[in-house]
């Protein structure tokens, strides 16, 4: 059955829950781009999220957004943290992309304090992007981040500003962490109170690669079988609450696809704990 949609935060647009992570275009051809845009235009994907600092995602997605716009969420990332750099790489993005303006312009991977305080003080990459929006280059404005310590960053960010949508991992391993699970449950609370938008990433994350032995796109060790797919894609989407980007690794999103398009309910705490011992899971972040 078609995946699901809902409204992404206060931006009116009814995305799929399944947004399209673009990292999966970091490093392929453009033929491999095409077929994979092919792909998730067929499975009435109708959101995608890119960053200037994935490789040349952004390059292979120029040729499709400058046919079909307007079929598109289009989110990016910059991540500079001075205005004028901000400025810079968000303005190469908008070339690279071939689209005069974005939905979603998102302050990448804020976690470091000091960071934090370069990016949201006087001449940061936040004063630049309220300017891009009142330009009208973009729509809305976002943060993401990874780690444990970014279920406190977001929080710090929202109280901040007035951010339409944040962005952190999500996974069963993970949530079993106390301090990220309080964290995160908390970073939910705020978005819903002011209608932010919650998108997650990491869904279908193993373990952390053993040393040099990778084998997909992803920085992390992947599930791989589809059964196990499942159970992680079905297990983020049983939290209403939330949107789950695709993993950076074109040859596992038909499986996600697959997935998302059969779920039904979210699996119990026995049957992802069962999973969990039968793969050797492990949280990415600890």
């Amino acid at each position: 059955m078609p995946i699901e949609t809902m409204q992404f935060g206060r931006t009116g647009h009814e995305s799929t829950r399944l947004l399209f992570g673009a990292a999966a275009l970091s490093s392929v051809t453009q033929e491999e781009a095409d077929q994979t845009m092919e792909l998730i235009i067929k499975h009435g994907i109708n959101h995608i999220d890119t960053a200037a600092s994935y490789g040349d995602s952004e390059l292979r997605l120029g040729p499709w957004m400058e046919k079909h716009r307007d079929d598109f969420f289009l989110a990016t990332k910059t991540g500079e943290r001075t205005y004028d750099k901000a400025k810079a790489e968000f303005e190469r993005s908008l070339e690279r992309l071939r689209v005069d303006n974005v939905d979603l312009i998102q302050l990448h991977y804020l976690v470091g304090e000091e960071e934090w305080e370069v990016a949201m003080g006087e001449g940061g990459a936040l004063e630049y992007l309220k300017e891009a929006k009142e330009q009208g280059l973009v729509k809305y404005i976002g943060v993401t981040g990874h780690d444990v310590a970014i279920v406190r960053m977001h929080q710090k960010s929202l109280d901040f500003y007035d951010f339409d949508s944040v962005l952190l991992p999500y996974n069963y391993p993970m949530m079993q962490n106390d301090t990220y699970r309080e964290g995160f449950d908390e970073v939910v609370k705020m978005c819903k109170e002011n209608n932010r938008a919650v998108q997650t990433i990491k869904s279908i994350t193993r373990r952390p690669y053993p040393a040099e032995q990778r084998t997909h796109a992803t920085w992390y060790e992947p599930l791989t079988d589809q059964k196990d797919i499942d159970k992680a894609v079905h297990w983020v989407l049983g939290n209403p609450d939330v949107f789950l980007n695709t993993a950076g690794d074109i040859t596992l999103l038909p499986k996600v696809l697959d997935a998302a398009e059969r779920y039904e309910s979210r699996p119990s705490d026995a049957v992802m704990q069962e999973m969990v011992d039968s793969v050797d899971m492990e949280p990415l972040f600890v």
